[in-house]
């Protein structure tokens, strides 16, 4: 550890530069897409690292350094478009998010307690049909043959859950 300390206080530009570069990619950790402050700052670390010529130890402790310093400000930066100060920023498309409303009023949620027939054999997915709709449906674990009767138990999502009508 003590080289490590020599080595880095004898090179303080290289540090500098590698300091540049990390700032670099936290910011464009902010930025949408990967643009020039992505490949700068990769390219300053790079260029870092062949300057300092650090042995292999050496080397592994600054990787192990640099890449936690990096994951620290890539989980604050999650939190803050999440709940922070990023979140109501406009880099941050709220209105695309699917809120816990929208997902109840699902359209194939029409198709509860429907009963059709198997267009294909469920094991245990396969294609249903009901009114002449044809569906990728899932039954509720057992296998169902081809011509069967079944009713629609639930939709999960776009997973609409069968079970065979044993009456019929």
């Amino acid at each position: 550890m003590e080289g490590l300390v020599s080595l880095l206080t004898g090179n303080i530009p290289v540090l500098l530069m590698m300091l540049v570069g990390v700032g670099l990619l936290v910011f464009e950790m902010y930025v949408p897409g990967f643009g020039a402050p992505g490949i700068s700052g990769i390219a300053l670390l790079a260029l870092g690292f062949v300057l300092l010529k650090p042995t292999m130890s050496q080397g592994l402790i600054l990787f192990a350094i640099l890449a936690a310093i990096l994951c620290v400000a890539l989980s604050i930066c999650l939190y803050s478009a999440s709940k922070g100060r990023l979140s109501k920023s406009k880099l941050v498309l709220n209105d695309v998010a699917v809120s816990a409303g929208a997902a109840e009023n699902n359209d194939m949620n029409y198709f509860i307690g429907r009963e059709g027939v198997t267009h294909t054999a469920l094991r245990p997915a396969g294609i249903g049909e009901f009114d002449g709709v044809k569906l990728n449906v899932v039954s509720d674990g057992e296998f169902i043959a081809r011509g069967r009767p079944i009713r629609v138990q639930s939709v999960e999502g776009n997973r609409i859950v069968v079970c065979e009508l044993k009456d019929a």
